[in-house]
């Protein structure tokens, strides 16, 4: 089935989850309410096409292709400029359409000289998958970037990230969605196999540096994440979204709701009943299918020393046809998740 189709139910994702967590506000108004962001991150729209570009260079491998570094800039290239056409990009200082393009295509040679593409067989890219878990009645769904296999069988689960610096051991070992991804593994047909986790992380330093970072997880890692999740669902499923406007919070800084976060602490009925109550099932307030195939992400910001972004599970296939059409992407997805 089709990222698609997946989203047209109500669900939950990786990145949907983080939102919520983050701020439950950023997560009401984006997803429940479906209001429009001010803008567009240029850190999200620039994370996007450098995956894009990635995506068609390992498809054309699996079809006995090779693409020259030249091809990846200029898939790269297209891909920039269909995302900044007829859209409100929020440029970080010092940062432009043409800076940012010069960025990427440095990182793309960087990947290009630096991975070991031929190291293991490519099973699938941009592999859609969905699974559900007990005490939460929705579908937990998403995308693997890209999945590979060893000589020896052990499943490998690869996540394309840009990032401004390198990363710990313990991020890498603590990353939710990692987690998430290796659940989804185990639940759509490789439970019986070994799988391993790894980001594959181009780095916007002065000089453009490509590192994988391994790990893998335990029962204890899946026990957790269940409990979190569930949690998760109880509140959204109840209405509760807290604000977190806390100056700790790296995202609220640049976040693409703040007006419409000032808007609601200045309103007067900021209550939730509208909702459903908790019954577990949301309401046709709480959810409904969304015309654009976009995960929703409203924080232009960074965190303390990182650029990181994963490229969105939703996000895939509606940019690369916005890309091929040369049109402007759309707004963020209503969804639950």
């Amino acid at each position: 089935m089709e990222l698609s189709d997946l989203r047209k139910e109500p669900h939950l994702s990786a990145s949907s989850i983080g939102d919520y967590i983050d701020c439950g506000l950023l997560y009401k108004l984006g997803r429940v309410d479906h209001l429009p962001p001010e803008f567009r991150a240029d850190t999200l729209e620039f994370g996007s096409c450098i995956h894009l570009a990635l995506a068609d260079f390992h498809k054309q491998k699996m079809d006995g292709k090779t693409m020259t570094a030249k091809e990846l800039h200029e898939r790269f290239e297209r891909y920039w400029k269909a995302a900044a056409e007829g859209q409100s990009i929020q440029y970080a200082d010092g940062k432009d359409f043409k800076t940012l393009l010069m960025e990427g295509k440095e990182l793309l040679t960087t990947y290009y000289h630096k991975c070991p593409h031929d190291q293991f067989k490519v099973i699938s890219i941009e592999e859609p998958f969905s699974f559900t878990l007990e005490g939460c009645p929705v579908k937990l769904i998403g995308a693997f970037d890209l999945v590979e296999e060893d000589e020896s069988g052990t499943i490998i689960v690869v996540d394309w990230k840009t990032s401004g610096r390198a990363y710990s051991a313990d991020e890498v070992d603590r990353n939710f969605q990692l987690t998430l991804y290796q659940m989804a593994a185990k639940a759509n047909g490789h439970s019986d196999r070994e799988i391993l986790l790894r980001f594959d992380c181009l780095i916007k330093t002065k000089t453009p540096k490509f590192e994988q970072y391994y790990t893998s997880r335990t029962e204890s890692d899946f026990k957790r994440a269940e409990k979190k999740i569930g949690e998760v669902w109880r509140g959204i499923s109840n209405g509760i979204f807290i604000p977190n406007d806390s100056s700790q919070n790296w995202r609220c800084k640049n976040c693409s709701y703040k007006k419409h976060c000032d808007e609601w602490f200045e309103g007067e009925d900021n209550d939730n009943s509208d909702h459903n109550g908790g019954t577990g099932l949301p309401d046709r307030h709480l959810w409904r299918p969304d015309k654009e195939d976009i995960e929703h992400n409203g924080s232009s910001g960074e965190p303390p020393d990182r650029g990181s972004h994963s490229i969105h599970e939703e996000s895939h296939a509606r940019k690369r046809k916005d890309a091929e059409e040369v049109h402007p992407e759309g707004q963020d997805g209503p969804q639950i998740g």
